[in-house]
């Protein structure tokens, strides 16, 4: 690693975070995200009654705020959202982030009226809407298209894997080239568009993790949230590495920010990165159990970065999972 590198690495690390890449949009409004849960708590990946069980890793209560209630109207909880961070940001804006299950797996009519009801609000300046690159259909898709034209909008999807061998076994239910072709038809559209990607699925190598780098580089990415694998309470993957520990390779930090580092040489270097890690709420996580904050991360980055730009620790020697 050259001076170069790292010196274009630790611009990364100081630019992630969503507040950096909104504020290319709103330079002069501070932005929030309001987490809202849209009524649709189902999957369409997930039947219990035909034994379809969903994606092995998800357990949806493991990313639902506190102030989010499914019983509570769209208007209410984006209220209950705004007075939530109001009392420290008076001139704040939001963004209405429909992020729970599937937040697009509902009719037209009830995904449109949400969306208007929630943009009616003055104070609220666009959407974030999460889902799975198969369930973007073509009128919501044209929907989205005329309403960017009129506030911002965001559309991430879990892709999770580039990889089919692990979509398969993790029980996605897509291909990686549905994915790829649905973010290429979303950016068509003048639509911001965002991945999400989880490093350390079974099965893959360090080689493997960081060609999903070089793949999504390829594609027309605003922004992009990586996620270390967690094991989360409740589901099938729990049940497997209860069963077998050993099957697993969990990352500690420090090997995880490592890799991190590697990834992001091969990114693009215009694809914004929201996060590095997740962390579910401890109730829930089984493994790996690293209890840290996002900017608290961001200094082990900062640790290993250094590490890497040694003489002795460079890139190719610097990481203990270079070999699995």
């Amino acid at each position: 690693m050259d001076a170069d590198q790292k010196a274009f690495l630790s611009r990364r690390i100081e630019e992630a975070g969503f507040g950096l890449f909104i504020k290319n949009y709103f330079p002069h409004k501070k932005i929030q995200k309001i987490t809202l849960s849209g009524g649709i708590h189902v999957c369409p990946n997930r039947d219990p009654a035909t034994g379809i069980v969903g994606c092995t890793y998800c357990n949806n209560a493991a990313f639902s705020p506190n102030f989010q209630s499914k019983g509570l109207p769209i208007s209410e909880q984006l209220k209950r959202g705004i007075d939530f961070f109001r009392h420290k940001y008076p001139q704040m804006g939001y963004l209405a982030y429909f992020q729970s299950y599937t937040s697009t797996f509902g009719s037209y009519d009830h995904l449109i009226a949400q969306y208007e009801e929630v943009l009616s609000h003055p104070d609220v300046y666009g959407l974030v809407i999460s889902t799975r690159p198969d369930m973007m259909p073509e009128p919501l898709l044209n929907y989205l298209e005329e309403l960017q034209k009129r506030c911002f909008v965001l559309i991430e999807y879990g892709v999770e894997s580039t990889l089919d061998r692990t979509l398969k076994a993790v029980n996605r239910g897509h291909s990686y080239a549905l994915a790829a072709d649905t973010i290429r038809k979303t950016a068509e559209r003048n639509i911001a568009v965002g991945a999400h990607l989880i490093l350390g699925l079974p099965g893959e190598s360090k080689e493997e993790m960081l060609l999903h780098a070089d793949r999504l580089s390829q594609l027309p990415l605003s922004i992009l949230k990586l996620h270390q694998l967690q094991i989360v309470k409740g589901t099938p993957m729990a049940r497997e590495y209860l069963a077998s520990p050993t099957s697993f390779r969990l990352f500690s930090p420090e090997e995880y920010a490592a890799l991190c580092l590697e990834f992001l040489l091969r990114l693009r270097a215009d694809i914004a990165l929201d996060r590095f890690l997740s962390q579910s709420p401890p109730e829930l996580l089984i493994a790996p159990q690293w209890n840290i904050k996002n900017y608290a991360f961001n200094a082990i980055l900062k640790r290993e970065l250094d590490k890497m730009y040694s003489e002795k620790h460079a890139p190719s020697k610097s990481s203990s999972i270079a070999s699995y």
